[in-house]
């Protein structure tokens, strides 16, 4: 997950056009949209404890197999159909439609980023609840399923298909494997909509792309003083930190860089053989993020020419692997699925903020061209990525009755109100 610390407030009401506003109004009125909203509060301390159990179950990105398997049984167990785990170990099912109307995703992801061995047991202070992973995405993950008993508990009948679920590897490493097979195997999604913790009023629709390296120097190496003159892997790679330190980029679109991790050498008094770093390149730009990725790696390679030129030999070699790429995106602010969250906040009586970019699920459907947004499941947190991660469940359900109203005006509702998504 990709938290932003700032958003990008605006009037929303001026983005939100008639037809949105209509959908909405017959929303509110329908008598079955009101039970699935009630049962969503009355639900909320439930699903704190349905949020508390997955979490309890260790899911470190690339080893979410376990808590997959939980998950699909809960989606079982509320009635979803054809439930399935794909070869990447995403878990979807889906509630059909009329068969007239969009596919429309929602879902949360099931990796953390803790190590196996963190204990994720959950604890209870003050009212607020501890554990590794239990915002992110613990929150999400409970979200998707009270979301599914709402609809199901009010009998809704929607134009367009639901597919509910989670997804593998969206963080760190996992380079959003997950969601990037998911729709490479589906073509036919018309909208998504990704769930991380936050709060009711929070809407991300632009993508934060990435390209992360794993780079490694190697030499010959040799004794500090009985082989001075070899060149060192250590001191070709501080070579390129320096210089990837002094690259300048814009603020607009903002492009960012950072060395995030570095290794090697054997003790104090030996030549180093081998030193590596991790390096991660960000932009919501494209173009900017090639400019920045061709300028580095032109870095890296000239870094291993002048360590070898300073000792006149050609010993020191480096090794570029790509670890990671995730694709940036954007889409209007008055995009029909972004007015959706706007008017869905508001008929709740907050005041939505359009987020600054981040990277979550939500970017591959957006590079993609496909409506997407990622919306928070309501509940104070905070700690988010550390071993002190909280969640305070008083009047989460905000978030989920937000959600459960954005998602219902894209499907649309039999005999309530047509789909803001067009089919594909």
């Amino acid at each position: 997950m990709g938290i932003s610390s700032n958003s990008r407030q605006g009037n929303s009401a001026e983005l939100i056009s008639e037809r949105t506003r209509s959908v909405f109004e017959a929303l509110m009125k329908d008598p079955n949209v009101k039970i699935g909203l009630n049962f969503l509060e009355k639900d909320n301390d439930d699903t704190t404890l349905e949020q508390i159990a997955i979490t309890e179950i260790s899911a470190p990105t690339f080893q979410e197999r376990e808590r997959g398997l939980d998950f699909q049984k809960r989606l079982i167990e509320y009635g979803l159909e054809e439930v399935e785990v794909d070869k990447q170990g995403n878990v979807f099912g889906i509630r059909r439609g009329s068969g007239n109307g969009p596919k429309v995703v929602v879902c949360a992801h099931l990796d953390t980023v803790f190590p196996e061995e963190t204990s994720v047991k959950a604890e209870i202070k003050e009212g607020k609840v501890f554990a590794p992973g239990i915002s992110d995405d613990g929150r999400g993950l409970s979200s998707v399923l009270t979301l599914l008993r709402a609809i199901e508990i009010a009998d809704i009948h929607t134009t367009g298909d639901i597919l509910f679920g989670a997804t593998v590897g969206e963080e760190g490493l996992g380079d959003l494997n997950g969601v990037k097979a998911l729709f490479e195997n589906n073509k036919d999604i018309a909208g998504f909509i990704s769930i991380e913790p936050g709060s009711p009023e929070r809407i991300t629709y632009l993508g934060t792309g990435s390209k992360r390296y794993h780079v490694t120097y190697t030499g010959h190496g040799g004794h500090s003083f009985g082989d001075f003159g070899k060149p060192s892997a250590i001191h070709a790679l501080g070579r390129a930190i320096a210089a990837i330190s002094n690259i300048k980029t814009s603020a607009d679109p903002k492009t960012t860089f950072n060395v995030g991790t570095i290794g090697g050498g054997t003790s104090v008094n030996t030549i180093s053989a081998h030193a590596e770093m991790l390096i991660d390149m960000r932009s919501v730009s494209t173009d900017s993020l090639i400019q920045l990725e061709e300028k580095v790696k032109d870095i890296l390679k000239k870094s291993a020419n002048d360590e070898n030129k300073r000792w006149e030999t050609n010993e020191i070699q480096v090794h570029i692997k790509q670890v990671g790429d995730r694709p940036a995106g954007s889409q209007p602010k008055d995009s029909v699925i972004v007015q959706a969250a706007l008017a869905s906040s508001e008929v709740l009586g907050f005041e939505p903020a359009l987020e600054e970019p981040s990277s979550t699920d939500a970017n591959v459907p957006i590079s993609l061209g496909i409506p997407a947004v990622t919306l928070g499941g309501g509940g104070e947190f905070g700690g988010c990525h550390t071993l002190g991660e909280y969640y305070d469940p008083k009047d989460a359900f905000y978030g989920v009755q937000r959600i459960f109203l954005t998602l219902l005006s894209l499907v649309g509702i039999e005999n309530v109100c047509q789909p803001l998504l067009k089919n594909i």
